[in-house]
């Protein structure tokens, strides 16, 4: 009661409102922030959808002088490339966030306990890396020869799995966040370390997980570079990649018109259109992980402690 009491006398104390001017100010700063956050999108769609001559005369325009799906008809023409590229992405972003978050969540909960003996050792090691590195070559000689990953998906996977940043912010937030008289009255209630673990601190922590799970999936969705270094073939490259080497070879062909023309020569297409192309990539690239934002967002409003401890 007296915990419930406080809360109401602070949420009534003049001091924490903001005036009308002030939250209408506020109000107004995020819709222009939200807008300048849309806007361009709204402009590489429209773009997507027009002639490429009408692009070439007038410049870009939020509504298509014409309506053309000339495009992501020049897209559908390497339609099988690019689905099979796409169930690699989704593949690796799914079992590769899962497993991210696994291990991130199993080695920030150790080193948050004050009980555990070793957490400022295993803490600094891990802070450690955020300082320094190997280098690229040996990076890459662990994954290539000792790990044999060349040319398969755990390669795409297993370099991102863990972040030394995310790890620390889910360390802080289970020792700052969640209380410990909690996790203290689960330990006399008989509850084990790994019942505490999995019953009560990650329930309560999915905020955090879920913000770190957000970020997890757009660092695998964008990823290209891993498919670079590791992937000979197209068997098993990212959308991403695939997507910025045919911009890689429009861009070519565009600079290049004797390449362009000996390609029409062969029976190629020589009038491609490369400007809006360019936008259909990025709305292509894109589309799915747009998706992932409702699904997240209602962990980052959430209480996360809100009644957890009675006063």
């Amino acid at each position: 009661m007296a915990a419930i009491s406080d809360k109401n006398t602070a949420g009534s104390n003049p001091k924490n409102r903001l005036s009308a001017a002030a939250s209408s100010g506020i109000n107004i700063f995020f819709i222009l922030y939200s807008a300048l956050c849309v806007i361009p999108l709204l402009l590489l769609l429209s773009v997507s959808f027009s002639d490429e001559k009408s692009v070439l005369t007038h410049g870009y325009r939020f509504i298509p002088e014409k309506f053309n799906l000339a495009a992501y008809a020049f897209l559908y023409k390497d339609i099988g490339q690019i689905a099979y590229s796409y169930g690699i992405s989704i593949t690796v972003t799914v079992v590769g966030t899962a497993l991210s978050m696994l291990i991130i969540a199993l080695y920030a909960y150790p080193i948050s306990r004050s009980q555990f003996p070793h957490a400022r050792f295993f803490t600094f090691f891990v802070f450690f890396t955020m300082l320094f590195s190997g280098g690229l070559v040996p990076w890459y000689l662990v994954y290539v020869q000792m790990l044999n990953l060349k040319d398969t998906l755990w390669a795409l996977i297993m370099p991102l799995l863990v972040s030394s940043f995310w790890v620390l912010i889910v360390r802080t937030f289970f020792k700052e966040t969640i209380p410990a008289a909690v996790l203290e009255s689960a330990k006399i209630d008989g509850a084990g370390e790994l019942r505490i673990f999995i019953r009560i601190v990650l329930p309560l922590s999915m905020p955090v997980l879920a913000t770190v799970a957000l970020f997890q999936t757009l660092t695998y969705w964008n990823d290209w570079f891993l498919s670079l270094v590791f992937i000979t073939n197209d068997h098993n490259i990212s959308v991403q990649y695939l997507l910025y080497k045919m911009l890689a070879n429009i861009q070519y062909l565009s600079s290049n018109p004797t390449a362009a023309a000996e390609i029409a020569r062969a029976g190629g297409m020589f009038n491609f259109p490369s400007e809006t192309v360019r936008m259909a990539l990025v709305v292509v690239g894109i589309g799915p992980i747009v998706f992932a934002y409702p699904f997240f967002q209602k962990y980052f409003v959430r209480g996360l402690t809100v009644g957890a401890v009675k006063g």
